[in-house]
């Protein structure tokens, strides 16, 4: 029997004064991969703070499960380092902390130790090849003067050097070409083989979808989920789009 990694219950969520998750219910077992699409302004992202504990997010009611703990008053930090990882839609940009430095230091605090400088840089420098990044930007500052795609790519190599049990991909293909979604769709299906974690990806568009067995489909609106399938739906959504499913 799959062991649950994630269960969100009936939560309900506001920025300010505005409730943009109304009770939303969802299941996530350990190694699954879900997809959540949606029309804008359903919620999507939203979910992901939440679920990140993101503080600028107030959660209303209910509760979030992961590996079987209340983690629904939990900080963003406390999340990080049980195993929950969130890629950013705009990774913003860290001046005085290099890219290295700053996976290095997210690792250790994940994994409550030290790591062998020999072994990190030989693991960073694998994952950056097989993100065709240039590895002189492991020594340049997070984000800074990176374009889109680099900055996407170095999303994905956060991903498979921390290695984390749970990992919220919030639109990680928008913006990129098709060479670039090519890439972190490898380096996300690298993380699927070498760590086997359960994925959340929160997408407009299927490209990145191609080379990954999507195990479920959600279709998000007015902040609560009104239909969950398998990888065809997503064929459905790409044929009928989401107007069925907005009520008026």
């Amino acid at each position: 029997m799959a062991n649950k990694i994630l269960e969100v219950k009936d939560v309900k969520a506001r920025v300010e004064d505005n409730e943009i998750l109304h009770g939303l219910n969802l299941t996530i077992n350990e190694g699954e991969t879900h997809v959540i699409m949606g029309p804008n302004g359903a919620g999507k992202s939203t979910l992901g703070n939440v679920l990140m504990g993101n503080p600028k997010y107030e959660k209303i009611s209910g509760q979030i499960f992961f590996n079987g703990e209340d983690i629904t008053e939990a900080g963003t930090d406390e999340i990080a380092k049980k195993g929950m990882f969130l890629s950013f839609q705009n990774p913003i940009e860290v001046p005085g902390i290099t890219l290295s430095n700053f996976i290095r230091n997210a690792y250790q605090n994940r994994n409550g130790g030290r790591i062998r400088l020999w072994d990190f840089r030989k693991d960073l420098e694998n994952s950056m090849k097989l993100l065709s990044m240039d590895p002189s930007y492991a020594n340049r500052d997070l984000n800074v003067g990176f374009s889109g795609g680099e900055k996407k790519k170095a999303e994905i190599l956060q991903l498979l050097m921390l290695k984390p049990n749970l990992a919220i991909l919030d639109e990680t293909d928008s913006g990129l070409d098709v060479d670039a979604v090519k890439t972190v769709s490898e380096g996300i299906k690298a993380y699927k083989e070498k760590v086997g974690g359960a994925l959340i990806i929160i997408t407009h568009s299927t490209r990145i979808l191609e080379s990954l067995d999507v195990d479920y489909t959600h279709i998000l609106v007015d902040g609560k989920i009104v239909k969950s399938g398998d990888a065809t739906l997503v064929d459905e959504i790409n044929r009928e789009g989401f107007e069925k499913y907005i009520t008026k």
